[in-house]
C-alpha cells in the first residue's frame, strides 16, 4: 500500500542532543526516528515545528514551584534521581517544547483526522514531580489545554504503553471532560500506581492474539461509549517482546497490527486521533527508531 505524504507530522530539532549514548533512555531517538521517517518518503512540507517551550504555559497542570525549580535546576537531588536523567539546559529546552509538540499534533488532528508527533508520551510525570524519564506530562497538557479553550467538549486519552500512566490519570482525575485509559503490563514499573477511569492491567508474556483482542474491544466500547472529540494515543513500544523494560511477549508483526488497528476503528468512528510515541527501550538504537516509527507508518496508511 502506498504511503501518504501529507500526513501532518510535528518534531522539533532540539528533541535530541548531545547526551550519553549509554544511558538507559535514548535521547538519539527522536532525531534517528525523523531520519527513518524521512527515508520512508514522509517528510516534506507536512512537517511541523512547535514553537520553543517555556515553563509558563505549563503552570495549567503543573505545580509552579516544581515547573520553575526544574527548569532553573533546583531540585533537590532525590528529585533528580526520580526523574533518572541529568540535569541540562539542552535537557530543559526539549522537555518544555515537546508539550508544545504534542499540542500541535493534537490541533492537526482535530484539522485533519489524523496526525503524529515524533515524541511525546510523557505520562508518569505529575503535578508536582517527575518520574520514570518524565519531568513534564505532555498528555495532561494537551488534553486540559483543549478543553480549557473550548476546541474540544470532550478527550480520551488511549494509553497503549506498557508502563501505567500514572501521572496523567493522577493529574486529569478531576477532570470531567477528560478520559484515561491505561492498558499496561500490570507487574511492572511504577509500582505505585494512580488509578485511571479504566485500568487494563496484562499478564507477563502476553502474547499477540490475547493482546490485540483487549485492545481493539476495549477502544471499540469506549468510542461507542464516549463519543470524543479527540483521541491521544500513546504509542508505546515497550510491549515488543525483546524491549528492555518491557515483560510482555508482543511481536514486530503485533506492534504494526496494534497502531493499524487503533487508528482504523478511531477513523471509522469519525474521531480525530493524534499520536505520540511514548516509551521503548534498547541498546541498538537504529532498531528503536524503527520500532518507534512503526506507529507513522501505519498512519500514512490511512
Amino acid at each position: 500500500m502506498r504511503l501518504n505524504p501529507h500526513l501532518p507530522l510535528v518534531y522539533h530539532s532540539n528533541y535530541s542532543f548531545n547526551f550519553d549514548p549509554k544511558h538507559r533512555f535514548v535521547m538519539s531517538k527522536f532525531a534517528q526516528l525523523y531520519k527513518h521517517v524521512a527515508e520512508l518518503g514522509l517528510i516534506g512540507s507536512n512537517l511541523i515545528a512547535p514553537a520553543l517551550g517555556t515553563p509558563e504555559p505549563l503552570e495549567l497542570v503543573h505545580c509552579e514551584n516544581y515547573i520553575h525549580d526544574l527548569w532553573h535546576n533546583r531540585l533537590d537531588e532525590k528529585a533528580m534521581r526520580r526523574i533518572g536523567l541529568p540535569w541540562s539546559q539542552p535537557l530543559m529546552n526539549r522537555t518544555f517544547t515537546a508539550p508544545q509538540g504534542t499540542l500541535q499534533t493534537a490541533r492537526l488532528a482535530l484539522e485533519h483526522g489524523l496526525a503524529c508527533h515524533l515524541a511525546g508520551g510523557t505520562h508518569h510525570a505529575h503535578s508536582d514531580f517527575g518520574s520514570g524519564f518524565c519531568m513534564v506530562n505532555d498528555l495532561a497538557f494537551t488534553a486540559q489545554t483543549l478543553i480549557q479553550s473550548g476546541e474540544v467538549t470532550n478527550v480520551l486519552i488511549f494509553d497503549l504503553d506498557v508502563h501505567q500512566g500514572d501521572g496523567t490519570a493522577a493529574m486529569l482525575a478531576h477532570q470531567p471532560y477528560a478520559y484515561t485509559c491505561s492498558i499496561h503490563c500490570e507487574k511492572n514499573f511504577p509500582f505505585r500506581k494512580s488509578p485511571s477511569d479504566l485500568d487494563i492491567g496484562l499478564a507477563n508474556n502476553m502474547q499477540d492474539a490475547e493482546y490485540l483482542g483487549i485492545v481493539d474491544d476495549t477502544l471499540q466500547f469506549l468510542l461507542k461509549e464516549l463519543n470524543p472529540d479527540l483521541v491521544l494515543y500513546d504509542a508505546g513500544v515497550d510491549i515488543w517482546q525483546d524491549d528492555g523494560l518491557g515483560k510482555l511477549d508482543i511481536s514486530w508483526e503485533g506492534i504494526k497490527k496494534r497502531d493499524h488497528l487503533v487508528f482504523k476503528r478511531c477513523l471509522e468512528h469519525n474521531t480525530p486521533v493524534a499520536s505520540v510515541i511514548g516509551g521503548g527501550y534498547d541498546r541498538n538504537h537504529e532498531r528503536l527508531a524503527q520500532r518507534h516509527g512503526i506507529v507513522i507508518e501505519q498512519a500514512a496508511r490511512f
